[in-house]
């Protein structure tokens, strides 16, 4: 399985990553997920999010996360990418490529991988929340 897991301080350009993507004939579906910084957190209004990791600790996550993917389904390549410090309000700090024969291989591991992240990858979000007056 092809993989490629990068964090990054720059804005996520989907265009020009769907724009990048390599795949063989054999392959049926591409799953993308976009997570997005909603405006809302623990109840209060943000208007953005600084994300923290231990940047080898996260790639060596990742890829012991995508060990198991690889184990479980057919899936030809993965593309993560995961922001880290500022990211604002309606902007994508996270985005994952996911590229299987099938669709339901693809939509699996993609959900998989978010919620094994989820629990297992040291990245730490802190809310900027708006000042009220």
């Amino acid at each position: 399985m092809k993989r490629s897991i990068k964090l990054t301080l720059e804005p996520i350009v989907e265009s020009s990553l769907i724009a990048e993507r390599k795949m063989s004939r054999e392959m049926g579906a591409v799953n993308y997920f976009s997570g997005i910084v909603r405006e809302g957190e623990e109840g209060r209004t943000i208007k953005a999010i600084n994300y923290e990791a231990f940047e080898k600790m996260v790639l060596h996550q990742f890829e012991l996360i995508l060990n198991e993917i690889e184990e479980r389904w057919p899936i030809e390549s993965i593309r993560l990418i995961h922001r880290t410090g500022t990211v604002k309000v309606n902007e994508s700090s996270l985005w994952i490529e996911v590229i299987s024969p099938h669709r339901t291989e693809a939509f699996e591991a993609c959900q998989w991988l978010i919620d094994e992240m989820k629990k297992r990858v040291p990245i730490w979000k802190h809310p900027i929340f708006t000042k009220v007056d």
